[in-house]
């Protein structure tokens, strides 16, 4: 977050007690000031953006997210989803893989107690359920993080291979000794199929794909005939997907359903569950079992 000037620094800081006293203006005003001695500061940016949508100033806002993202075409601060959701026109399908990175790099020390201890996440206890007794020779846990699939899956699986694109969550997975590998990769660029699975698991993964397509097709080609694709999704209403305010995707049943059929699923089943609760609401899932023949 730093601009690598100290006084420009305690003016962010400044502007953001600001607007956590709820003088969004004001923080908007100060922070559009200190970036005209900052002009290539990317976090600056996003942070005027922010203060300036809290301040009702949607013009403002979009023009300090778009000038984000051209100073940082990479997007680690997820400048363009910001943006999607202000304009309500959504040009981003998937979270850009910098911000996703970044943000759980950041995040690895807290998440569990946050997510689990917090908001009350129950995404791997969900698809446990959803796979019923049923146990598996080898089983793929994409966007493992630091391992709560992983875990839950264990005791049901002969060897188990964990990826997540955070190299932090990587590390608390590989402390619980619970996966044979572990893997560093981005799941928006995923390699061609050389292994096949018995079961591919992905819990609370696909928030940050919007469409779903491309991974949905390298499941089909990555699984053994008769193989077990079992995720979670955060459900919508309509027939597609939709960027939330929490820039995380939410994903219809028909759009689900759709796809995999498309991709020669069967055995399909979509339940709907409670997922975890964010800002003190629930968080409504689909929780989905399919079948490669």
């Amino acid at each position: 977050m730093s601009s690598g000037n100290l006084s420009l620094d305690r003016r962010l800081s400044y502007a953001m007690a600001l607007l956590a006293q709820g003088d969004a203006g004001a923080a908007a005003d100060l922070m559009a000031d200190t970036l005209t001695e900052a002009p290539d500061w990317v976090a600056g940016w996003i942070s005027l953006g922010d203060m300036a949508q809290a301040a009702g100033r949607t013009p403002n806002a979009i023009a300090a997210y778009d000038r984000a993202l051209q100073l940082d075409p990479r997007d680690s601060h997820g400048a363009s989803l910001k943006r999607d959701v202000l304009t309500r026109n959504r040009t981003a399908d998937k979270v850009p893989s910098a911000f996703v990175e970044a943000l759980f790099d950041g995040y690895a020390d807290r998440f569990e107690a946050s997510l689990v201890t917090s908001l009350g996440y129950c995404g791997p206890e969900l698809v446990l359920a959803a796979l019923g007794d049923r146990s598996f020779q080898s089983a793929l846990d994409i966007g493992c993080g630091t391992g709560l699939a992983g875990a839950a899956l264990r005791s049901r699986v002969k060897t188990l291979e964990g990826w997540d694109i955070s190299a932090a969550m990587l590390r608390k997975a590989a402390r619980k000794a619970i996966y044979d590998q572990l893997r560093k990769q981005d799941l928006s660029q995923l390699p061609a199929p050389t292994v096949t699975y018995d079961l591919i698991v992905a819990a609370d993964v696909f928030i940050y794909l919007g469409a779903l397509g491309p991974i949905v097709d390298w499941v089909a080609a990555s699984l053994v005939p008769g193989g077990t694709f079992a995720f979670t999704v955060e459900a919508c209403d309509g027939t597609g997907f939709d960027l939330r305010q929490s820039l995380r995707f939410a994903h219809s049943e028909p759009y689900v359903q759709g796809l995999l059929e498309k991709a020669g699923f069967t055995g399909i089943t979509l339940s709907s569950a409670v997922l975890r609760q964010d800002r003190d609401q629930p968080i409504d899932a689909l929780v989905v079992v399919a079948t490669r023949p």
